[in-house]
């Protein structure tokens, strides 16, 4: 049951954020106020005419008018922004998506602020809390801390990640020989 983790989308649940983070806008393109957009989500064709977004700090809600992919990147436009010199004003502003605007994953899969702060077990035995993922390409790792104990390091994989519980808080696991550097 190995989490389909993107980093910054998905249903809120009650600890979690409001806003998650799907990009970052760039330079100014063209003269009709177009932007290169950094895109963070995995999930870049939920972006479209007509759509809110969030932009800074303020999550000042804005509507996307034009998304075209461009390379790595995306070209998009704000509705009320036509020109270079008003797009240019929006240069270097994350931008955000409501958690409660997106849509939920399959069964099984999961969203990463929906794991992080999940309690895992082994059995019975409590052996942190998820405090990060680390993005490794083959698969992600999650980091399980607990006080006064070195951190763990598992990686997100059916042999390991056996059950997730979100109402409940709790993540079950299996850890492999060779997983628990300075635990006991």
């Amino acid at each position: 049951m190995s989490p389909n983790t993107e980093k910054k989308a998905g249903p809120v649940k009650s600890s979690g954020p409001a806003f998650l983070l799907i990009g970052n806008l760039g330079k100014t393109h063209g003269v009709h106020g177009e932007m290169d957009l950094q895109v963070y989500t995995d999930f870049p064709e939920r972006l479209k005419h007509g759509k809110k977004v969030y932009l800074g700090e303020e999550k000042t809600p804005i509507i996307l008018d034009t998304v075209r992919p461009a390379n790595k990147i995306m070209l998009i436009s704000f509705e009320g922004y036509n020109s270079p010199e008003e797009a240019r004003l929006l240069t270097n502003q994350e931008v955000f998506v409501k958690t409660t605007e997106v849509p939920p994953l399959p069964e099984g899969n999961f969203y990463h602020h929906e794991l992080i702060g999940l309690r895992v077990f082994e059995g019975e035995v409590y052996l942190g809390e998820i405090t990060e993922i680390l993005e490794t390409g083959a698969n992600d790792v999650l980091v399980v801390k607990q006080a006064d104990v070195p951190e763990l390091l598992l990686p997100d994989i059916p042999d390991v990640v056996l059950d997730v519980d979100l109402d409940k808080g709790l993540m079950q696991v299996s850890v492999l020989d060779g997983l628990r550097d300075g635990r006991t």
